[in-house]
This record gives C-alpha cells, structure tokens and sequence, in this order.
C-alpha cells in the first residue's frame, strides 16, 4: 500500500508558487464528521513539478464529461503531465456518476499513483475518496469541488460564488441596475452550478428594481440552453438579462434570441470564456464571460498529484481565480 501523504497548513517548496493564504471551514470534513479548518492559497503559474528521483509515475484523470471547457482541462493535464516525464490517463464518464465510480476502479486496478477527479456529482464523492484512501493512492479533486471536501484530499479549482457575483454584476450595470432576469443552471447536483446561481441571485437581490423571473436547469449544454430559451420566448415574459452558469447555455440563449429577431433587446453572460464564447462576443452577441483559467487548474491539478506522491505538504484548497472577461480586454483572453 503506498502511504497518503499528510496535508499541511502551509505548502512546502518553491516549485508551485501559491499565494494568499488564508483559514477557511467550508466544507471540510473532519474526522468526526464536523466541518474543519482548511488552508486555502492562490495559485499562480510555475515551474513544472516532478517526480523525486526521477521515478516514472502513472497518474488517472477522471472527466465527468468532455466538453468545450473540460476538454481544455484535459489538454492542459496531458501536457503537464507530459512536461513531468508522467503517464497520464483520461477517462470520460458521460455524465454517469456510477459510470465515473467504476472507471476509477478500473484505474487503481490498473496501478496508477494518483488520481485527479472532476466529479460528476459532487454530492455523492464519499465512494471515489474511500476507493483512493483503501488503495492507499493520493487522489485530488480539480474544478468541481465535493459538497465536503475531505481531510488529507486536496481541491485544486475555483470560487463558483465569485463567477457567479461577477457575472451577474457585470450583466446589472449594463441595464442600470434595473430588469427581468433569466438564470440558466448546470447540473443543480455540481457546486459549480449551485454556488454560480446563488452568486447570481445576491446581486439580483441588491437591486430593488431587478428581479428573477425564471430559472431552468440546462446542464450546462447548449442545445438545452437554446430549447429552454425558446420556450421563455414563446411564453411571453419579459426577459432583459440571461445569466448562465456557462458559456455553452449562453450560446444556446443567443442563438434563440437571435432566431426570434430579438438579440438587441437581451443582455446575456456565461462562464468559462471558451473560444466560441469569444467569438460570439467578437461578434458582439455575448456581453460578459468570466475566464475560467482551464490551463491553470490542469497544471495546479497535475502538479499537486505529483507533489502529493513526492511526500510533499501541500495546501487543502488551492485556488485558480476568476477574471471578468468584457468586449473591451477579451483580446488578453483569446489565447489563455
């Protein structure tokens, strides 16, 4: 049985600069069960981390799905992975929780040293992190992070209820702060999706002349996010702003907005600041994104693994942060 190395408040090493340490309690669990203190620090890019002593390392990635964004994820781990000397293996679970468990089965059996996990649910993660823990394998959660995030595993990602502030506050000043607001949701499993229509709503609910009228579940696809749209459009109600957990959902938003003659009269956002996310606002269909740094979670995930492996300490949280992406600097964002 390979050892876990032990997490630690402060991250040892110059390797992965982390910046901006700071004590938080959201969720962690502790030992007994109740929330705990965990040490949560910025991530800033580096030099590349590698295996000690040269050994040869075999690192799994589990994916809940690969779209537009998550394929990004995976592009940047394999080339993290590939910068280390590493062996790096992906896996896509189709959006199947029970899929994802069995697939990362199948990669402990296979006898990878760690894992890297994007959870398909991130309510029901207690399976994977048994599973990684009886194998004695470290194991790392990246972009998606559980509703209790375990003691010893790491979380390498971002502030969804930061994305969701950002957004929303960005769409509001562009109506005066007045309007009907549409929220399209992720899958309402993911925190993701929770804390960005959460972070959404509290601006609304700052603003006495704003409101949300509807909010629908598009599970961050862009065909679901064009459909749900087009059915608000055919009820009639007034909407002035689209507030999407993604940029695939806005995409889909903009395409029935335009389909019905009606695109300048809506202000729509999304997260992520995928390529066709930049283009549609290149075209000036899009008002707001919010980058979601794709390459920095890879190699702070990749990084991290290997540093768990080198017996390193390293932080609980480890967090990628957000930037608003407007027509005026997207240009800084086209090749990130």
């Amino acid at each position: 049985m390979k050892p876990v190395p032990k997490l630690a408040a402060l991250a040892m090493g110059a390797v992965l600069v982390l910046t901006g340490c700071g004590m938080t309690t959201d969720g962690v669990a502790g030992a007994d069960g109740e929330p705990g203190a965990v040490t949560t620090q910025d991530y800033q890019p580096s030099e590349v981390v590698k295996p000690k002593n040269g050994k040869k390392l075999k690192i799994g990635a589990s994916f809940p799905v690969l779209d537009q964004f998550l394929q990004n994820v995976e592009n940047a781990i394999k080339a993290r992975g590939k910068e280390a000397g590493v062996e790096v293996s992906t896996d896509s679970a189709q959006e199947k929780a029970e899929v994802q468990l069995s697939q990362i089965e199948n990669m402990i059996s296979s006898g990878v040293d760690a894992l890297i996990v994007l959870p398909q649910d991130t309510a029901t993660t207690a399976p994977i992190t048994q599973r990684a823990k009886e194998a004695g394998i470290p194991l790392v959660y990246v972009n998606r992070r559980p509703q209790q995030l375990p003691t010893g595993v790491p979380y390498v990602g971002s502030d969804s209820l930061i994305a969701g502030r950002m957004e929303m506050e960005a769409l509001a000043k562009l109506t005066d702060y007045k309007g009907n607001v549409a929220i399209l949701q992720g899958d309402a499993t993911q925190e993701a999706a929770q804390l960005r229509t959460q972070g959404c709503k509290e601006i609304v609910a700052e603003h006495p002349e704003m409101k949300v009228v509807s909010e629908q579940t598009g599970l961050w696809m862009r065909d679901k996010g064009l459909a749900i749209t087009e059915n608000w459009l055919q009820s009639g109600q007034q909407i002035d702003i689209i507030c999407s957990n993604n940029d695939e959902m806005a995409l889909g938003a903009i395409q029935a907005f335009t389909n019905a003659g009606k695109l300048d009269q809506v202000h729509i956002g999304g997260v992520d600041a995928t390529p066709d996310a930049l283009g549609a606002m290149s075209a000036g269909k899009l008002d707001i994104t919010v980058f979601q740094d794709a390459k920095g979670q890879g190699k702070a995930g990749v990084d991290t693994a290997i540093r768990l492996v080198n017996g390193e300490e390293v932080p609980g949280v480890i967090n990628v942060p957000y930037q608003l992406v407007t027509p005026e600097n997207m240009a800084e964002f086209q090749n990130r």
